[in-house]
């Protein structure tokens, strides 16, 4: 729900005292061949980053150092990180840590080295914090949890309804633009406060009104919100389909409950179906009521009830 633009904007938010080291572990770490690829693209990021959002330069880590023993070689780099940090801290941010997991699952990485030295880190630098972010919980990856038991879970969801009014009618200082309230209040439906779907919709809501003449184009109703929506869904589709390929095993159940319409609820079937449909709810995906099921999120199912 926007985690990793709170991360990539941690510099910012933060006393310059904490230097944020943000590692996307989509990117080449987790596909490392081996143990040294994973901590020589561990290493570089963490010194690009510290260079990025604090002008703090560390000493940099090759793949020739770890070759001769990776993990001590980069145990003493990270003395020498901890000399150069003094009084300041390092915020360690591992964005997107099921992509890891998934790595430790085709066994290119050993599960007990590479949690094991996290909880090493974590328990023996204390100039060092570690921050996990993913879209998962610590619930669905169990080989985590006796790795990092003293793990503390922040929740990440979507905004709050005033906040998403101000992002709809106040996005930027003297924002032109008026919206009927019934205009927001449908918005807010759609949504859920959904911080990016709302930026999608509005987005496409202005240019609908850029393309208006005269004094309506400064004037948002509920009938131009309905007709941003099939606009909205293309321009959006890579971060639909995103969540429909993170659901594959449920995209026919998802699918069909689509169908349903909006506000449409759906009963279990069977107990495979209660549990994937309970795991859809801890994935804010699905809203349960009463033991029935709808989307949590009606643009969303509005783009999984369109023809395949």
């Amino acid at each position: 729900m926007g985690k990793t633009s709170l991360l990539n904007n941690l510099g910012r938010l933060l006393p310059n005292h904490i230097v944020p080291l943000f590692i996307d572990l989509q990117g080449p770490a987790s596909k490392a061949r081996d143990h040294e690829g994973f901590l020589y693209n561990l290493a570089r990021g963490m010194v690009h980053s510290a260079k990025q959002y604090r002008s703090l330069t560390l000493p940099t880590l090759s793949r020739e150092a770890l070759a001769v023993d990776p993990f001590t070689i980069f145990d003493e780099w990270l003395d020498q990180i901890e000399t150069l940090l003094g009084p300041r801290t390092a915020l360690l941010t591992l964005d997107e840590f099921e992509a890891l997991d998934q790595a430790l699952a085709q066994d290119r990485f050993d599960q007990d080295v590479i949690l094991g030295m996290l909880r090493n880190l974590i328990q023996h630098r204390p100039r060092f914090k570690v921050l996990l972010s993913g879209s998962h919980t610590l619930e669905a990856l169990q080989r985590w949890s006796s790795y990092l038991i003293n793990l503390q879970i922040i929740h990440i969801s979507y905004l709050k309804a005033p906040e998403a009014r101000r992002l709809i009618e106040q996005p930027v200082r003297d924002f032109p633009v008026r919206y009927d309230p019934a205009a927001t209040q449908r918005i807010l439906q759609l949504t859920r406060c959904h911080p990016f779907l709302i930026q999608l919709l509005c987005a496409e809501i202005i240019a609908l009104k850029n393309e208006q003449p005269g004094p309506s184009r400064r004037q948002v109703t509920q009938a131009e919100v309905e007709a941003a929506i099939p606009q909205a869904l293309t321009s959006g589709s890579f971060f639909f389909a995103d969540i429909a390929h993170n659901q594959q095993a449920a995209s026919r159940l998802l699918r069909q409950i689509a169908a349903a319409g909006e506000g449409g609820l759906y009963s279990p079937t069977s107990p495979q179906e209660l549990s994937q449909l309970n795991d859809l709810v801890k994935q804010e995906i699905l809203d349960a009521i009463a033991g029935q099921y709808r989307f949590q999120v009606e643009l969303i199912r509005r783009w999984l009830a369109q023809p395949e």
